[in-house]
This record gives structure tokens, C-alpha cells and sequence, in this order.
């Protein structure tokens, strides 16, 4: 492709206004009245020695510590009133994604999800069921921590 060095010139503008070689294929056909492939593109800013500018990276995770600090918080550390859920680094066996929650009153269970999106919850107490109001703030606290994860 035989570009002028001022076409030459605006591409290498574009590039560094961050447009994608998509972007620049378009506006090569308007700007330019040019129509050509994206194979085109990618050679014409290879062989002006242009690098495109990679696209922001998402968001990371929260770091291993904030993590396991987490998953370290016991019932006497759970603000009362307040229903705690932690994700667990490792997914238990046979789970999607697993880890803990703490209700209300203190007491704990652990929770799983399994592959097909089914929602398990074992107390470590024995016979304990979780008040109504504390299960919707369970799962609400749960879709909260998963998005979180990307999940």
C-alpha cells in the first residue's frame, strides 16, 4: 500500500490515539477513500514500525493476603448483625466454588457450589438452621463476592 507522508504520518497519529487496527481500517476508507483488508492494516503498521497500544488490563483479583485474611476471620471477628461470606482459594472437591459464611447470631457453615449451579449449605453445627432474613443476605453477600471474583 503506497501511503504519502502525510497519510503516513496520520496513521501513526491514530496509533497513538490508541485507535484499534479495525478503527484504523475505517478510517482509512473515509479519511482516505482507500478499502483495504485488516491483513493490509497490520502490514502497512508493521512496515511503518508502529506498535498499537494494548488495551487497559482488567481489574486484578484482590492479592492472596487480602484473600486469606479473609478466610481467616472467626465468629468472634464478625461484626454482629451482619452476615459474613468468604470464597475459598481452592474449591472443595466436587464444587465449583466453595467457602464459609458466618450469620448473624456467630455461627458458621460452610457453603458450595457445585457445576450445575446448585447452592449447598452445611453447618458446622449440628441441626442449626440460619434465620430466613439471614439466608437472603447469605445469597445477596454471595452473588456480591462472586462478581467480585468474576464468578
Amino acid at each position: 500500500m503506497n501511503l504519502d507522508e502525510t497519510q503516513r504520518k496520520k496513521v501513526a497519529a491514530w496509533i497513538e490515539e490508541g485507535l484499534k487496527l479495525s478503527d484504523i481500517q475505517k478510517r482509512l476508507e473515509t479519511d482516505f477513500g482507500l478499502r483495504v483488508t485488516y491483513l493490509d492494516v497490520r502490514l502497512l503498521v508493521d512496515d511503518l514500525k508502529l506498535k498499537p497500544k494494548d488495551p487497559a488490563p482488567p481489574p486484578k483479583p484482590p492479592a492472596p493476603l487480602e484473600a486469606e485474611s479473609k478466610l481467616s476471620l472467626s465468629p468472634a471477628d464478625v461484626p454482629a448483625g451482619k452476615v459474613n461470606v468468604s470464597v475459598d482459594q481452592l474449591a472443595r472437591p466436587g464444587a465449583m466454588v466453595s467457602g464459609k459464611v458466618t450469620f448473624t447470631d456467630g455461627k458458621s457453615a460452610e457453603w458450595i457450589l457445585d457445576q450445575t449451579g446448585r447452592l449447598g449449605v452445611v453447618p458446622t453445627e449440628k441441626g442449626y438452621k440460619p434465620p430466613p432474613a439471614d439466608l437472603q443476605e447469605f445469597q445477596i453477600a454471595l452473588q456480591a463476592e462472586l462478581q467480585k471474583l468474576g464468578i
